[in-house]
């Protein structure tokens, strides 16, 4: 097969593996090496369908022995099929990189005969990378589920970046979709790569000339929409990942209707709103000191209308409005609209000087959210009076629809009023209820 053709179906086969990023390793240049890494060196470009492609992103095959149902190279599948020779990849990777078409590698495969044997030939590929072409760029390799300790040590020791993907939430999931696989076989490298990047750090401190094992962790992903499991569920196994195997990162891949599969659910399109919520409440946990059990209970899923956060804060009126000229760090972290660099900003700025309102902006804090959760100096600069009904319709990313749901209400209240009945129009409050309507009606044409 001609090698264009290869690279056409190989590299459109790896696209559903999400895991790319930023390198998050650094490797200077050498003498006689061609190339370096550096922690931020790896430029991003993105697909048509919004997907990162900031590697040579390919499989070494797309053969696989496997029949997992949500898998578009399972053996099952009639589908184009194509490999590469060690030396064709090898060959492929240093062109590119000397062209600078690339910044790195990123090696994933089918398994073909069987999980060690795959490994194997991809660890051929990035050892002699390594060792023959001097390659000193950034590499990430897929490990193979069940393949032998050795293997998976072996594949630390030349790549930046290692990945075991779970991919399905549950362990029930894996007896309905993908038989050949279970938790236990994915954990099992996982584990090892955590314990050996460990030992690793430990023999640095005594030697310098230690080589780094995997220098910029290990990463999984997971696909949303594959099964009914819960955002919640997904939450408590991504705290679980990083508190017990030290992940740098739990990527998140909404599932993408590639099959006719009956044990699929047939959508439309994929759920990529719910993804990108997703991802921020695992910002949350990785930065914000958020726990999963705050975000959501294992039963729930996030309210696609409203980024996590704010869910949360909506759930918590009772801790709100916070006075921004005294709240602690950790609570500061906690409003709408405030992240980790405005916050650090609030808190230097306070000690020479109380905090405005006008003075907030010039920060990069997010107003249109944070006024209705904050003081400042003792004012309350939101339109709701903390009412988080209101306040939900006013930031939701659906509020044109909402605001004529909420006029709706509000103006049934009013058909019930007799106009003439003095008393009952001030029990209602109407003066209330109109000037809500006005408040909301003006709100909601600003950018929230």
């Amino acid at each position: 097969m001609d090698i264009l053709d290869k690279i056409r179906i190989l590299a459109d086969s790896a696209k559903y593996d999400v895991s790319c990023s930023s390198s998050g390793s650094s490797r200077g240049s050498k003498s006689g090496a061609l190339g370096s890494t550096s922690p931020s060196g790896i430029c991003h470009s993105f697909t048509s369908d919004g997907r990162c492609i900031s590697l040579l992103k390919i499989l070494m095959t797309n053969f696989c022995i496997y029949d997992c149902a949500y898998c578009q190279n399972r053996i099952s599948n009639d589908i184009e099929r194509a490999a590469f020779a060690p030396e064709e990849l090898i060959a492929l990777t240093m062109s590119f990189y000397r062209r600078n078409y690339i910044e790195g590698l990123f090696l994933s495969s089918g398994v073909i005969i069987s999980p060690d044997h795959t490994m194997e030939l991809m660890i051929r590929i990035i050892k002699t990378l390594r060792q023959r072409e001097k390659f000193n760029g950034y590499i990430h390799i897929k490990i193979i589920p069940g393949a032998s300790s050795h293997l998976v040590h072996e594949a630390g020791l030349y790549a930046d970046r290692v990945s075991v993907n779970i991919e399905l939430p549950e362990e029930a999931n894996y007896k309905a979709l993908t038989p050949e696989k279970n938790r236990a076989s994915i954990l099992k490298p996982m584990k090892q790569i955590a314990e050996n990047i460990t030992e690793n750090s430990e023999e640095k401190r005594l030697s310098r000339y230690i080589e780094n094992f995997v220098p910029a962790g290990q990463s999984t992903q997971l696909i949303v929409g594959a099964t009914p499991t819960t955002d919640g569920k997904i939450l408590s196994l991504s705290q679980g990942l990083y508190n017990d195997y030290n992940l740098k990162r739990v990527y998140y891949s909404a599932y993408i209707p590639i099959s006719s599969n009956k044990l699929l659910p047939q959508l439309s399109a994929p759920p990529l709103l719910r993804e990108h919520r997703i991802y921020q409440a695992d910002w949350l946990l990785r930065f914000y000191k958020f726990t999963a059990d705050e975000l959501l209970k294992e039963n729930e899923n996030l309210d696609v209308n409203v980024d996590p956060k704010t869910q949360w804060a909506l759930y918590h009126m009772e801790l709100f409005p916070v006075e921004v000229n005294r709240a602690s760090y950790e609570m500061l972290l906690r409003i709408p609209g405030i992240g980790l660099t405005s916050a650090k900003r609030i808190v230097r700025a306070r000690k020479l000087s109380s905090l405005t309102y006008e003075g907030l902006k010039k920060m990069g804090i997010v107003l249109t959210r944070a006024k209705h959760f904050i003081l400042v100096g003792g004012k309350y600069h939101g339109n709701f009076a903390m009412k988080p009904e209101f306040i939900y319709e006013a930031i939701s990313e659906k509020k044109d629809q909402i605001q004529l749901s909420l006029f709706g209400e509000i103006d049934r209240n009013l058909s019930l009023l007799d106009p003439g009945d003095e008393l009952m129009m001030k029990k209602a409050g109407i003066s209330q209820l109109i000037a809500e309507k006005a408040i909301i009606s003006k709100s909601l044409g600003g950018d929230f």
